[in-house]
């Protein structure tokens, strides 16, 4: 039997369900508002086109055409593919004052936003790869 409750078109699950379904990166990631390490994700010099999805629930997240080269170490996106599945959530852990960015659908920690993005829209939607999933078109 599935503890996995869709309410509100959100998707809950226990702890103990995620754990399954998740590596245990996606899992410190999306369950936990871990960040892998710099320079280390899979997608972090992806270049094909597609639709990158939550690893969590796999609502589409960014498209690859909003992908760009930010040096920062992580996937870096302009705009996400549709602003209502995103959600921002101001996060002062270690120090800082940010914007944290988690899927709409799953609350599963994404990464953060940043005002320092190229146009059109000056962002810089900082992402783990692993609360990605890239669907290559």
């Amino acid at each position: 039997m599935s503890d996995t409750k869709t309410t509100g078109g959100k998707v809950e699950k226990s702890e103990a369900e995620w754990r399954k379904e998740l590596t245990p990166m996606q899992y410190a990631v999306l369950r936990e508002k871990a960040t892998e390490r710099p320079f280390s994700g899979e997608y972090e010099h992806e270049h094909l086109p597609g639709t990158y999805t939550c690893a969590g629930c796999g609502q589409t997240l960014f498209e690859s055409d909003a992908k760009f080269d930010s040096g920062c170490g992580w996937p870096s996106f302009t705009q996400p593919a549709l602003e209502s599945h995103v959600d921002e959530e101001r996060d002062v852990s270690h120090g800082m004052v940010r914007t944290e960015v988690l899927c709409s659908k799953c609350n599963g920690h994404l990464g953060h936003v940043f005002e320092d993005g190229p146009g059109p829209t000056g962002l810089r939607y900082c992402i783990n790869s692993a609360a990605l999933k890239l669907q290559p078109k």
